[in-house]
């Protein structure tokens, strides 16, 4: 299985210091007391059953590519320039020619917990880690029926529901579909074009354990501490 990692993005909102580093290089002590950047963090918790490394380059993405090489850890490590940012379906469609089979999509810049990448990747089909929120939010609210098969994906202001965490495992039959636009055309969303399936495909939920986003330098500093309670 190839696992996909998209760290193509600036990182405005962490400068000073990505204006030297690109985002997912970010470094912080784990629970085990090592310090890693973000993708490795998220790097050791991956299965066996992925045997390749597929990264989606933009900003600074000679330091990628020096840090990790063609061999990460035992994989195979492949890489995909995206020039523009023109969003996650964009950035999924620049990787179809490397795709061999089923794959799993992760953020370059989130944390996630195994028991969630596991159970993500359990079956053959479809599947997206959601996250419960129990506040107001804007957004996509991630709709699905009783059997936990998404059914829509409803972009607005909510009370409460579930937001994408950002996790996926994907068939090859996702290229036969069109990216989706969003807002208002400058980007292509991946978790929009995959809910355009759900006619044909199912696409199993999965609602998260344990999942946190870095998206400034407050949400690196609390890192080190909310990792030790990752399952």
């Amino acid at each position: 299985m190839q696992a996909i990692i998209l760290a193509a993005g600036e990182g405005t909102r962490m400068r000073p210091l990505t204006r030297h580093i690109p985002k997912p290089m970010a470094r912080f002590i784990g629970a085990d007391g090592v310090r890693r950047n973000l993708v490795e963090h998220n790097l050791e918790l991956l299965p066996q059953e992925v045997t390749e490394l597929i990264f989606v380059v933009g900003y600074l993405k000679e330091q990628m590519i020096n840090h990790f090489g063609d061999e990460f850890n035992g994989r195979k490590v492949t890489y995909v320039e995206q020039k523009k940012p023109l969003g996650t379906g964009h950035a999924i469609s620049l990787v179809q020619q490397h795709i061999t089979g089923r794959f799993l999509v992760m953020m370059g810049d989130d944390l996630y917990c195994k028991d969630d990448i596991n159970e993500c990747i359990a079956g053959e089909g479809n599947s997206i880690l959601i996250k419960r929120v129990r506040s107001k939010f804007s957004g996509g609210q991630m709709e699905f029926d009783n059997d936990g098969n998404l059914l829509a994906i409803t972009e607005g202001i909510h009370d409460k529901g579930y937001i994408n965490a950002a996790l996926y495992a994907i068939t090859p039959e996702y290229f036969e579909y069109k990216p989706v636009s969003i807002k208002n055309g400058k980007e292509y969303g991946l978790p929009q074009t995959l809910a355009t399936m759900v006619n044909k495909h199912k696409i199993k939920v999965v609602e998260s354990k344990w999942w946190y986003q870095i998206s400034d330098l407050n949400d690196l500093k609390r890192a080190p501490k909310l990792v030790k309670s990752r399952p």
